[in-house]
């Protein structure tokens, strides 16, 4: 007869089994600012999706806004006040739409087709792609063709920090907008500025004065005083300034996620701080967006994604300005699939809040159970 596990040994077990529940659960800590409706967010941009199928020659309600989206990002002039756009598909909106397409890999028609129209109403970086009518993320430029098979690109100009400046200080200076705790803000941000020191010369440290720090990174909601107001949930996620501006904004009404590793997929149209802080830290150094789609830099980012780690692209634009740190060992090697981590329910269907949990207890369960 098989004899079953004595009370001390369950003891031990059930030790382990706590000690496994504490490795398993990684913390996700989330923002959810009041009055915001209960998820899927509305998007400022989803009205879009009525337009697909537009093209040249079509008059459709919805494109003047779609007009106003493209000039924001630098893809039109700004219609003067005294003749704001119109809802006519003209030759402009149509050459806007085919630089728009090149820049982000997809068929250069011109035309509204539904691949361009789900681009569009993605999450992104506040940051233009099309700085002074120059377009430096496409692939056929003559900046692309500089940097061979890299995409990288810089703001017009090339501002950097200079060379007596590579330890430089930054200062979390408004926080009363959202309410994730300061200490998780300052483990986020370290994490996020670390990423980018790893591959450089480049050295960066908190600090608690705002008049000691080269970069300043703050919450804001709507119009903020930078002429670069937010647009509430989804849409425009965060800004930076180039260098040495160091002005870092994110939007507070977004629904932040901060997740040390962890599954934040129970929180549906949630978007990952680190994420968004590693993008924005690119452009404080003074990095441009890349059209290349696992790279940090790459202007959009779905929500529930986690998406942290420089690729080849990022590491080979900042070390081109600011040298290599002598101790980086390298881009690990990643598939598309696996550059970043998809957190949102459709995804992660599989992967639901406590399943570390629940597979601990049934190991747990199953030893119980083993004669010995």
């Amino acid at each position: 007869m098989a004899s079953y596990a004595s009370p001390s040994l369950v003891l031990l077990v059930a030790a382990a089994m706590a000690a496994v529940v504490i490795i398993v659960a990684s913390p996700v800590v989330a923002a959810f600012p009041a009055g915001l409706p209960e998820p899927p967010f509305p998007n400022p941009w989803s009205a879009f999706q009525n337009l697909s199928g537009c093209h040249m020659g079509d008059e459709r309600d919805g494109l003047a806004r779609l007009k106003d989206y493209l000039s924001h990002f630098g893809y039109l002039p700004e219609a003067p006040s005294s003749s704001p756009f119109s809802d006519a598909f003209d030759a402009d909106l149509e050459a806007a739409i085919a630089t728009y397409q090149r820049n982000f890999g997809l068929n250069a028609t011109g035309a509204l087709d539904p691949s361009t129209v789900s681009q569009m109403v993605a999450p992104r970086c506040g940051v233009a792609d099309v700085i002074n009518g120059t377009s430096t993320m496409d692939r056929n430029s003559s900046a692309a063709g500089a940097h061979g098979r890299h995409l990288y690109t810089y703001f017009p100009g090339g501002p950097m920090w200079p060379p007596f400046r590579r330890d430089l200080k930054y200062a979390i200076v408004a926080t009363s907008a959202t309410s994730i705790d300061r200490a998780t803000l300052s483990a986020v941000f370290a994490r996020a500025f670390s990423r980018w020191s790893a591959a450089t010369t480049l050295q960066f440290a908190e600090t608690a004065s705002e008049s000691d720090a080269d970069i300043t990174i703050g919450f804001y909601a709507g119009d903020h005083g930078d002429g670069e107001a937010f647009d509430g949930p989804l849409g425009t996620l965060a800004h930076a300034f180039s260098p040495t501006d160091g002005r870092f904004h994110l939007d507070a009404a977004e629904a932040w996620v901060a997740a040390d590793g962890g599954d934040a997929s129970s929180f549906p149209g949630a978007v990952d701080l680190e994420s968004v802080a590693v993008h924005e830290i690119g452009h404080l150094l003074g990095l441009g967006h890349s059209s290349v789609q696992g790279a940090i830099m790459y202007p959009t980012i779905r929500t529930g994604t986690r998406k942290v780690e420089l690729a080849t692209d990022d590491v080979q634009g900042i070390q081109s300005m600011y040298g290599t740190n002598p101790n980086f060992k390298g881009v690990a090697p990643t598939s598309p699939s696996t550059s970043s981590r998809e957190m949102d329910s459709s995804a992660g269907a599989e992967c639901r809040p406590g399943s570390g949990f629940v597979g601990a207890v049934v190991a747990v369960g199953l030893l119980l159970l083993l004669p010995l």
